[in-house]
C-alpha cells in the first residue's frame, strides 16, 4: 500500500496535473460560494470537460471542484444566513450569528480550518480503509450485489423528504429510465418505439447533467433572493469583515479536538451509506454535539462547537462517500453518482477489481483529493475577499452561461444533437419533479444502480437455475436484503408517528 500511495503521490507530481487540480478547486469553492450552485452542479458540468483529458488529470480536476464544492458552501453560509450547498446547513446556525456579532473573519477561520482537518480525517480513512474493503468485496457474487443495489435504493428512497412513497416512484422512475434499450443478457429492445437513438439508451452524463444543473438552475431562477444579493448596508459590511490569522486561539482550538475527531468519524461513517451524504452527515454532527456539549443552551446563537461540529462532518463525508463509489460502484451520494460517470467516460469500471486493475490510478486519485484539501485552505485563507465579492454576480448573467456549458457539453460527448433533447427532457423533468415535491436524487440513483440490480438480479438466477433461494440463504446477501427491509420498517414507522404527532396537533 505504502508503494502505491508514494506511486501516487509522484503520478500527479507534474505541472498540468496540479495545475488541474488547483483549477477544480477554486471553481469548486466558487461554485459552493454562490447560493443557487452547488458541487453537484459544478462536477455535472464539468464531466464533459474531462472526455479530453487524461484519467489522471480528469479524475484530478473532478476531486478538486468535489472537495471546493463542499468547502465553499461555509462562505454564503455564514456571511448570508444561505447555505451554499445542502451539506451547510448547520453551518448557517451558529456562523451567521458569529457575523450578526462582528465575528464574521472568526467564524470564516473556524469553518476553513476545521473543514481542512475534517476533509483530511476523511481522506484517511479512505486510504486506508477502501482497499482492504475491496479485497473482501472480491468474494462477492451476483447475489450480493443484487442485494447491495435493493439495500442502496431502499436507503435513498427512505430518506428523501420524509416521504417513503414518493423516494420509491422516483427511484421507480430512474429505474426505468434506465431500462431503456437493450436488456443486458439477450439484448432485447425495450420501450425504443422504434426510434433509432434511444437502441443503446440514454446516456449517463445527459442525466446527469440535466437532472442536477439544469433542473436546479429552473429552481433557483424562481427565488428572489439568489437573484439579488441582500440590501447594501448588510453587504457592506460583510465586504469589510477583518481576520487575523486563522480567527482563533490556539485554546479555542485545543477544547475542539475531541469534538473534531467525533464529527469527522460520523461524517466518514455516515458518508459511506449510500443515499446518505454530507447533508444528513451535517445534521447528525450537530445534533451529536450539542447532546455532549456542557453549554448546549449556546448553540444556535454563535456557537465554535457547533460550527466545528458542521464543517468537520461535512468534509469529512467526502472521504466517507467515496469508499462505496471505488470498492463496489455503489455511489455514496450525488456528488459521487457524478464521479461515477467520470470514471466510466474513462472506461474504469468501479468496484474491487478496480484496485487489481488501475491500483496506481486510483491511488493518484487519493493523492490528488489530499493535494486538493491543502490548496483549499490555502485559497480560502489567501482569496477570501475575491470569493465574498462572487456573491453579488447578477444570477441572470450567471444562469445563462450555465445553460449553455450544459448544452455544449452534453453535445460534445458523442456529437449527437439526441442528446441535447435528451438533457432538456431530464432539466424539465427534474424541475418538474421538485415542484411536485419529489426528490430528484433517487431518480438518478435508480438510472445507475437500476442496470447493476438487473443484471446481476439475471445473472444470480442463472447461476442458480431459476431458484430465488441462493439470494436469501447466502449471509451477505441475506444481510443486506434484511437492511433493506429494516429501513422500509423504520422508515414506515416513522412516517405513522408523524402522523399521528400531526393529528394530535390539530385537535
Amino acid at each position: 500500500m505504502i508503494e502505491l500511495l508514494v506511486n501516487g503521490f509522484l503520478g500527479i507530481m507534474s505541472i498540468d496535473t496540479i495545475l488541474f487540480i488547483g483549477v477544480g478547486v477554486f471553481i469548486g469553492i466558487v461554485f459552493g460560494a454562490i447560493p443557487g450552485l452547488t458541487a453537484t452542479m459544478a462536477v455535472a458540468l464539468f464531466l464533459p470537460v474531462t472526455y479530453g483529458l487524461s484519467p489522471i488529470n480528469g479524475m484530478s480536476l473532478l476531486m478538486g471542484l468535489y472537495l471546493g464544492g463542499i468547502s465553499g458552501g461555509l462562505i454564503p453560509a455564514i456571511l448570508l444566513n444561505m447555505p451554499g450547498t445542502p451539506s451547510s446547513i448547520t453551518t448557517a446556525f451558529d456562523g451567521y450569528p458569529m457575523t450578526q456579532k462582528g465575528q464574521a473573519g472568526k467564524a470564516l477561520g473556524i469553518g476553513i480550518v476545521f473543514s481542512f482537518l475534517g476533509g483530511l480525517i476523511g481522506i484517511l480513512v479512505l486510504i486506508f480503509v477502501a482497499p482492504p474493503l475491496a479485497e473482501f468485496s472480491l468474494r462477492f457474487a451476483a447475489f450480493e450485489y443484487f442485494a447491495i443495489a435493493i439495500f442502496s435504493l431502499t436507503m435513498i428512497a427512505g430518506l428523501s423528504e420524509g416521504s417513503l412513497l414518493k423516494g420509491l416512484i422516483s427511484a421507480s422512475l430512474g429505474i426505468t429510465i434506465g431500462m431503456v434499450g437493450m436488456a443486458p443478457i439477450d439484448s432485447a429492445q425495450r420501450f425504443t418505439f422504434g426510434i433509432s437513438d434511444l437502441t443503446s439508451g440514454f446516456a449517463l452524463l445527459p442525466a446527469l447533467i440535466g437532472f442536477y444543473a439544469v433542473s436546479e438552475v429552473f429552481k433557483s431562477s424562481e427565488s428572489r433572493e439568489l437573484l439579488d444579493m441582500k440590501d447594501d448596508s448588510e453587504a457592506g459590511k460583510i465586504r469589510n469583515y477583518t481576520m487575523k490569522g486563522f480567527g482563533f486561539t490556539f485554546k479555542e482550538f485545543v477544547v475542539q479536538i475531541a469534538n473534531l475527531f467525533r464529527s469527522s468519524m460520523i461524517g466518514t461513517g455516515i458518508g459511506m451509506l449510500p443515499g446518505l451524504g454530507g447533508t444528513t452527515a451535517n445534521i447528525i454532527s450537530y445534533g451529536t454535539a450539542k447532546s455532549q456539549s456542557k453549554n448546549p443552551k449556546e448553540f444556535g446563537k454563535g456557537s465554535m462547537s457547533g460550527l466545528v461540529a458542521s464543517e468537520s462532518s461535512n468534509n469529512a463525508s467526502i472521504g466517507g462517500a467515496l469508499i462505496p463509489l471505488f470498492t463496489l460502484g455503489i455511489p455514496g451520494d450525488t456528488v459521487t453518482a457524478m464521479l461515477l460517470g467520470g470514471l466510466m467516460i474513462h472506461g474504469l469500471q468501479p468496484g474491487p477489481l478496480l484496485f487489481q486493475n488501475n491500483g496506481e490510478l486510483i491511488y493518484s486519485i487519493f493523492a490528488a483529493l489530499f493535494l486538493a484539501n491543502i490548496i483549499m485552505i490555502i485559497y480560502q485563507f489567501s482569496n477570501m475577499k475575491v470569493f465574498v465579492k462572487l456573491l453579488n454576480i447578477p444570477k441572470h448573467i450567471l444562469f445563462p452561461i450555465i445553460i449553455t456549458l450544459c448544452v455544449v457539453g452534453a453535445f460534445a460527448l458523442n456529437n449527437r444533437v439526441f442528446d441535447v433533447y435528451s438533457l432538456i427532457i431530464f432539466g424539465l423533468m427534474g424541475y418538474a419533479l421538485m415542484k411536485l415535491k419529489f426528490p430528484v436524487p433517487p431518480v438518478i440513483m435508480g438510472f445507475i444502480l437500476g442496470p447493476i440490480m438487473e443484471q446481476n438480479l439475471r445473472r444470480g438466477l442463472m447461476m442458480s437455475r431459476g431458484s430465488i433461494t441462493p439470494f436469501l440463504t447466502r449471509p451477505i446477501s441475506a444481510v443486506f436484503l434484511g437492511l433493506a427491509v429494516l429501513s422500509i420498517i423504520i422508515i414506515l414507522y416513522r412516517g405513522r408517528n408523524k402522523s399521528y404527532g400531526n393529528m394530535g396537533g390539530n385537535r
